[in-house]
């Protein structure tokens, strides 16, 4: 089932970003703010940038689980202490408290944090080297936000 589920979130900034990125919505402004043309944008390999993309996705979707889901805390504690004292600890560790904090709220809650402290950074730095507005850099940080607020609550509820 988590393998599932991660492979459902990594199709996320795909569905988000034909929202996102239509022109009825921040396209046309990102457009502007890239250079990006219709005409260059016909003109890329498709099914190596949605590849890309998915693959991509895949990782983040894959290191998201281990931001909204505690639990993996407590298996990172103990995964090299195999003695039947601590398969037992964990085993009652996780039967009391598996299922706290296991909703698509907050999910999207460690979602939207690991955007806002992970990603704006990292885009916000390489941006301001490159010479890009801020108008690119809170459309394109805007972006990764909401694609991981709705991974991480699909995640963290189902996976």
């Amino acid at each position: 089932m988590k393998i599932l589920v991660t492979f459902i979130a990594a199709l996320v900034p795909m569905v988000v970003g034909f929202i996102w990125y239509n022109p009825k919505v921040f396209g046309t402004i990102w457009m502007n703010e890239t250079g990006m043309t219709p005409e260059k944008g016909k003109s890329a390999n498709m099914a190596k940038t949605f590849g890309l993309t998915f693959l991509l996705s895949l990782m983040m979707a894959f290191i998201l689980q281990t931001i909204v889901i505690h639990q993996s805390a407590l298996q990172s504690l103990v995964m090299n202490d195999t003695s039947e004292a601590t398969k037992k600890w964990l085993a009652d560790a996780m039967s009391a408290y598996g299922n706290n904090f296991r909703t698509f709220k907050h999910g999207m809650l460690h979602g939207f944090i690991a955007g806002l402290f992970i990603v704006l950074p990292a885009i916000g730095v390489g941006s301001l080297f490159e010479q890009r507005s801020g108008k690119y850099i809170w459309i394109a940080s805007g972006f990764w936000m909401v694609s991981m607020m709705i991974m991480g609550g699909i995640i963290c509820q189902w996976g």
